[in-house]
């Protein structure tokens, strides 16, 4: 079972920035892929930004432009810098990664507010 520690949540005002970050308890070269998923309130889970291991990434349309994925393999961590927030990324981020099986994090509470 891959560990997963998300960190980096928290408030901010409409139009700031947070990054997070998510540690896995082994090689992020062992991954088929990692990433984040949220759920916003009244919404089931969605995908924001995913890579695989050869390096593709998928974005969400609705962060397109405004969020970043990374990974430091080094570090085994992967990053989602967020930039130019809205009311509507309110949510609880999770961290996501699959090998044969999926993995997730306990989660990371991001508000935005007006």
């Amino acid at each position: 079972q891959v560990q997963l520690v998300e960190s980096g949540g928290g408030l901010v005002q409409a139009g700031g920035s947070l990054r997070l970050s998510c540690t896995a308890s082994e090689s992020t070269f062992s991954l088929r892929g990692i990433g984040w998923y949220r759920q916003r309130p009244g919404k089931q889970r969605e995908l924001v930004a995913l890579i695989s291991s050869a390096g593709n990434i998928n974005y969400a349309d609705t962060v397109k432009g405004r969020f970043t994925v990374s990974r430091d393999n080094a570090e085994n961590t992967v990053y989602l810098q967020m930039n130019s927030l809205k009311p509507e990324d309110t949510a609880v981020y999770y961290c996501y990664a699959y090998t044969t099986t999926t993995h997730w994090g306990q989660g990371t509470q991001v508000t935005v507010s007006v």
